[in-house]
This record gives C-alpha cells, structure tokens and sequence, in this order.
C-alpha cells in the first residue's frame, strides 16, 4: 500500500503518526509523512527515515482560508502523482489540508483521536473518514450519530522501554522512593512552582516519607533555577533539568510520576505502568486533560488535583498519600498492558490496512 500520514504541528501528534508509520513501513508499505512544515517539527522528524511531503497547512486555517485552499490545492496535486492508498490523520491543524484533499480525491480515510473527548480538527473532519481510532473509549460519545470507532489506545515511541533507569546514586535506603515531575517539555510554570513548594512541605513532614526528586522544568524563564534552588533550600535530592532526553530512563526510576495529563503523557505513564498525581492543564480545550486524568482515576491507578486546588497542602497530601498506596503501584503495573499504550501503533496500522481498495 502507499500510505501518507499527516501528523504535522506538534509532538504530541507526530510521535504517535511516526511510531504507526514505523509498524506500517516494517510492514513492507510505502510511507510518507505530511509535516506542517514549520521549523519545530525538525526534531520530532529527525529519527524518521522515510519521504516527507510539506503540507503548508496554516495553523490556524480559519483564519487564512486562501492559504488553506492553497494548501488542499498542494495536496490534491500530490495525491494526483502519488495516488495513496489511505491518508492517516492524526489531528491538529495539519490533519485538515490533507483530509480535505483526500476527500476530494475519494481516497479513504482513517482518523485519530488522541483524548477523551475529540478536538475540533477530529470531530469536523469525522464526517469524512471511513473510521476514526480513539485511545479512550468515552471519546465516541463524542462523536455524530453513525461514526464509526475503533478503540486502538495511543502510539508512543518505543525506544523510550531501551532506555535503562536515569542512574540518581544509591538510595539512603530501600525505602526511599523516586517521584519524577513533569509538565512536558515545554513545561508548566504554574505547576513547577506547585509541586517543588509541596514537596517541600512534605519533606518538612516528621512523619512524611522518604523521596527524591527527577523534575524536567520546561525552558520557562528561570524555572529551572527557582526549582533547583527551592529544593537546595528544602534538602530535598534533585536532579532538576529543562529538558530530560532520556524521558524512558526517568520513568523506569520514578515511584510516582506528578505530571500534566495530555495525551501522550497519558500514555508514556500507561506504558511504564506507574502510577500518577495528575494536575490537568487549566482551560485545555474541552477540558480534555481533565477528562484524560479521570480515566486513569477510575482505574486505580491516578488521584487527580485541579490546579486551582494545588495547595501546599493538598498537593503534599495527595503525593504522600500516592506514595504510601501498594494498591495503586499494582494496579498501575498491572494496567499497563492494557490502558493505553502497548499493542497501539499496531492496531492503528491494522485499522490503515483495513482500507485497501
């Protein structure tokens, strides 16, 4: 099959379109990925090894309709010469050039809806698809009456399981635990400043728990070193950093992941099958992380806090509270096979297959 994957705009979309892309492509079909085009796709493309065809897409669309219609115009051209056999949509505004056009060209279509309740690119451009894979099985609520779902759960990268654990020194002792706090790579000020005053509430505790700190910053101003000196100050253990490379490495060592609910940290936190404090981001469209967080929540295996909820306090407590919960440690282990992430790329690439013509 010849197979184009649009999964262009951010990496919470193009890792997921790479890794189905990778099992489709080992699969002995021939496929091109549809990028945005813009600058900061360069590293997410960078261990991509097969064609990328630059959309043009606009991001936002509604607002520069000629260069949408250029861009549909690019890509109807493309598919004329190329002539897929399916067009792979994985959402954001650079799924919605390359579905129009396909749309146009009659060429199938099969779309992917990263959380629990669809984005406006997805639930617009559903009525265009043969079928639309979701990772959550509450999102095909969401959808028009009559389409056509198919649970897949989220592809991730896989070589993050290759990685070995981030080496932080010996423990003082076996009880010790590790808690890994992320806002994303591009970090979360708001949060970063929640979490280290919390943690340091906690280790001010005489009865609190013993633990260390993995904490990836973002590039926000000065949050890696407010956060690095507040843990200084606490004596609290950190690696503290603004970007962690070896994002496997730190979820092998971590006990209890604090972190953003977006999809694809939904995700990785599935894959490792730890357990998680999750702080959804505030006004997320479709107050989507917040829906993602109550999933896992429902599972056992997450406690979720409003930020405007994230008190010292509160935030200390439910940390200590996660820290000190066998239940939820093995039942997060136990639902990683099962909760997101394993098998997904695979049956995401099924699904593509699916629609030979």
């Amino acid at each position: 099959m010849r197979i184009s994957t649009a999964c262009g705009g951010t990496g919470g979309h193009t890792f997921p379109g790479l890794a189905t892309g990778r099992v489709l492509a080992a699969r002995d079909h021939d496929v091109e990925v549809l990028s945005a085009g813009r600058a900061i796709e360069g590293a997410t493309l960078k261990g991509w090894d097969g064609a990328v065809f630059p959309s043009g897409a606009p991001k936002s669309p509604l607002r520069h309709p000629l260069r949408l219609a250029a861009s549909v115009a690019r890509l109807c051209a493309h598919f004329s010469r190329r002539r897929p056999d399916a067009v792979l949509a994985m959402g954001s505004y650079a799924s919605l050039p390359p579905v129009l056009a396909a749309r146009l060209l009659r060429i199938p279509v099969v779309l992917h809806e990263a959380n629990a309740v669809p984005g406006q690119s997805i639930a617009f451009l559903s009525r265009f698809a043969k079928i639309v894979a979701i990772a959550f099985p509450e999102c095909a609520e969401h959808f028009r009456k009559g389409t056509e779902t198919a649970m897949t759960g989220l592809p991730v990268r896989l070589d993050l399981l290759d990685q070995p654990p981030l080496d932080l020194g010996e423990a003082a002792d076996g009880e010790t635990r590790t808690v890994f706090v992320t806002g994303g790579s591009q970090g979360a000020y708001r949060m970063n400043k929640a979490v280290a005053e919390a943690l340091a509430a906690l280790a001010a505790r005489p009865d609190g728990p013993r633990f260390r700190v993995i904490h990836q910053t973002g590039t926000h101003e000065d949050a890696e070193e407010w956060t690095r000196r507040r843990y200084a100050e606490a004596g609290i253990k950190a690696r503290v950093t603004g970007f962690v490379k070896e994002m496997g490495g730190a979820y092998k060592a971590a006990d209890l992941v604090v972190a953003r609910s977006g999809a694809a940290t939904c995700a990785e936190i599935s894959l490792f099958g730890k357990p998680a404090v999750f702080i959804p981001l505030p006004n997320a469209p479709g107050d989507h992380q917040y829906l993602n967080a109550k999933h896992f929540a429902a599972a056992g295996v997450a406690k979720v806090l409003r930020q405007e909820d994230c008190s010292p306090t509160a935030l200390a407590d439910a940390i200590a509270a996660a820290l000190a919960d066998a239940a939820m440690r093995k039942a997060a282990e136990a639902a990683s096979d099962g909760l997101l992430a394993r098998g997904a790329a695979e049956r995401l690439a099924d699904l593509v297959e699916g629609e030979r013509r």
